[in-house]
């Protein structure tokens, strides 16, 4: 039987791909899968109990055991709303060296996987076109300059109550793309037959308009 399409969206911290993908799943009606979400909830569950973030084995095994709800754009575990602690600054910067450990990435890969049923997919992360759905009808590969994703990122803080520095932002941002394509398991890349879209000088209804013509212009479309 055929399987139900996904569209497989990447590309780096703070380039919009998560409100991209929201926006395209909801107009097709599909699901959404923020895989990025999966990574920190592992790692603030990884820091509140106290584990290092180089364990790599005892990091696997939480993200084993761990098996958050996503509804309605919420994140619940064990019937916390963990949807506003996971996007803490602080889980983010350690989200990223969680991120790079291979067993993590193991443990988390069918989790990921099971989000795909129908009527169709939209899975946002670093790795969905090149590693998870390698099979995805679509890839899209979204970046905008470093500049312009701290400017975005001190909004979002700002706009949540957040005080931040856009000096100290716009270094981490350059520190996690560093992390982000020199791991050495499932580095930061567009896909060979990914379409590349910088999205720096674009509103988020030109990139999502952009993005449903490609899927839209597929051959079974």
């Amino acid at each position: 039987m055929k399987q139900p399409p996904v569209i497989a969206i990447d590309g780096p911290t703070a380039s919009g791909k998560g409100t991209i993908s929201l926006s395209v799943a909801r107009e097709l009606g599909f699901d959404c899968l923020d895989s990025g979400a999966l990574y920190r909830v592992v790692t603030l569950l990884a820091l509140r109990r106290g584990i290092d973030p180089s364990d790599a084995a005892r990091l696997a095994e939480v993200a084993r055991s761990a098996c958050p709800r996503f509804q309605s754009g919420r994140i619940e575990l064990d019937g916390e709303d963990l949807t506003e602690a996971i996007r803490a600054e602080s889980v983010g910067r350690a989200a990223s060296s969680v991120a790079a450990h291979a067993p993590v990435r193991d443990a988390l890969l069918q989790s990921q996987r099971a989000f795909r049923r129908w009527p169709g997919l939209v899975a946002d992360g670093r790795d969905m076109g090149t590693v998870v759905f390698v099979d995805a009808v679509l890839k899209v590969f979204v970046t905008a300059s470093p500049e312009v994703r701290a400017q975005r990122r001190l909004k979002q803080l700002m706009e949540k109550g957040y005080s931040a520095n856009l000096d100290d932002l716009l270094q981490d941002l350059r520190e996690r793309d560093e992390r982000d394509r020199n791991r050495a398991v499932a580095p930061l890349k567009a896909a060979d037959d990914a379409y590349q879209l910088d999205t720096s000088s674009l509103s988020v209804d030109e990139v999502v308009g952009q993005v449903l013509a490609w899927y839209r212009a597929l051959p079974q479309n």
